[in-house]
């Protein structure tokens, strides 16, 4: 007698298959048996979830420049700081020593001039997004808490300086869910580990679910994406005896939080391994649009690479993209030499221009929220009156903001005189936290998470939402 049954290949009977004969972790599978009969199901971390208002933005680009880019040579325009290079100014801080001192101004290494109808003015730098601006919100008073890279790019990724807490990307995930089940909600795809390691986009005390899957640019962007079963029905019939196995484990371990999570992202990975491999073949973009990117055909590398990915992954639903350009070394920390900025904004300028430009003409940027920061700026001044490079500076610098909710082609906040600190507006970190969640439809005061007794939040107990940048 044949008791084969007959291979069902939807999304249901594969789950179904999965169940067969076994106890497999019955709350994890009826919460994604329910996806499919539409029935609701709150436990489920990822399930898609209400905002707290209506939303501008559905999801977010967010691009991270590792290392400090330094703002007066960038994005905020200091004529004085060009007439004044070589005098000496007093500050009371040098990276991170208070004390009197008598710093040497250094003139900006690259022009500024103005673009667009909005005329922000903008270094030559960076000629492709200059001529992006109109699309543009700068945010020239930006503040941070520290001077140190590691504190600076946990500070401006999950909000604490001091101790590893979720990533933006895990909250918006927690906040809003997903809407594709076989991609993750937030995807960070960055060629090198950056300052702070995997802290950048990890969920900490969120469940699991929502931290960050890594993308690598190269041949095999995600390890073992690939099925190496021989067959699907294979595979089916390994899944199964492995889920049997887990949920053994899982029952000697009950409310073992980091293990339930562990066995949630077996789930992930066998979607990803239907749909991920799609996302990487850029093979149908067509020549007009990898040249938009400047991206070779063929090519798997380079923040061009990343930058198309990005919108692919952002049209299939994933909530929060990041892209990180460069890792903890060999980055914009200028120090030497500030021409080092040269080949490094080479590599990103006309990449995040053609994403910009690609999002709009394909009606996307109207919800979507791009994102263009750094953990701090650079110096003004330095210590000798001839050094090549900047140091640190967290008292100012500048991001940006394009696409949903946010007004375009405006610049806000100042700097003084010379780039040295707030003249007007600040935005602290905090605050800027705070706008991104709200455009994308969340309270930055009630999204909360408790945690040892306490409700946490990504602001702490800071932030103000920046409403005179909202369209």
């Amino acid at each position: 007698m044949n008791n084969q049954q007959t291979f069902d290949p939807t999304r249901r009977g594969v789950l179904r298959s999965l169940i067969g004969g076994s106890m497999l972790l019955p709350g994890i599978v009826s919460q994604l048996l329910a996806e499919d009969t539409g029935a609701p199901n709150p436990a489920d971390p990822l399930a898609p979830k209400q905002t707290h208002f209506p939303a501008k933005a559905k999801r977010v680009i967010f691009l991270y420049m590792s290392g400090g880019v330094s703002h007066v040579d960038s994005w905020d325009p200091k004529p004085k700081l060009f007439a004044d290079a070589g005098k000496t100014v007093p500050v009371n801080e040098f990276q991170g020593r208070k004390g009197d001192y008598n710093m040497f101004l250094k003139r900006p290494q690259w022009e500024f001039a103005p673009y667009g109808q909005c005329g922000t003015e903008v270094s030559s730098l960076f000629p492709h997004m200059a001529e992006c601006v109109d699309d543009l919100c700068v945010i020239r008073s930006m503040k941070s808490d520290h001077t140190n890279h590691y504190e600076a790019t946990l500070g401006i990724h999950t909000g604490s300086f001091t101790f590893a807490r979720p990533s933006i990307g895990s909250w918006v995930s927690y906040g809003l869910g997903t809407v594709n089940r076989n991609l993750p909600s937030f995807v960070v795809i960055a060629p090198q580990s950056p300052y702070a390691g995997g802290q950048v986009w990890g969920s900490d005390f969120l469940p699991g679910a929502h931290q960050g899957t890594l993308v690598v640019p190269g041949p095999e962007p995600v390890a073992n994406i690939q099925r190496r079963a021989a067959s699907s029905r294979l595979q089916e019939i390994e899944l199964g005896a492995m889920a049997k196995l887990n949920q053994r484990h899982l029952a000697a371990r009950a409310a073992d939080p980091l293990l339930t999570a562990r066995i949630k992202s077996f789930e992930t990975a066998f979607g990803m391994q239907a749909e991920m491999p799609e996302v990487f073949d850029l093979s149908k973009e067509n020549d007009a649009t990898l040249k938009l990117y400047g991206l070779e055909r063929g090519s798997t590398k380079g923040f061009a690479w990343q930058c198309l990915v990005a919108r692919r992954l952002a049209e299939r639903g994933v909530r929060f993209v990041e892209l990180i350009d460069v890792g903890s070394s060999g980055n914009w920390d200028a120090h030497g030499d500030m021409l080092t900025h040269a080949p490094l904004a080479k590599n990103i300028d006309q990449p995040i221009a053609g994403l910009l430009r690609d999002l709009k003409q394909r009606g996307m940027l109207e919800d979507t929220l791009v994102v263009w920061t750094t953990e701090f700026g650079r110096t003004p001044f330095n210590a000798a009156a001839g050094a090549a490079g900047r140091e640190h500076h967290h008292w100012v610098f500048s991001s940006w903001l394009a696409g949903a909710g946010v007004k375009p082609g405006i610049t806000y906040g100042e700097s003084d005189e010379y780039g040295i600190d707030v003249g007007q507006d600040p935005v602290h970190v905090h605050d800027f936290h705070a706008t991104i969640l709200h455009l994308m439809g969340l309270d930055h005061e009630h999204l909360t998470y408790r945690h040892t007794g306490r409700d946490y939040r990504l602001t702490d107990v800071h932030g103000r939402v920046v409403r005179e940048i909202l369209a």
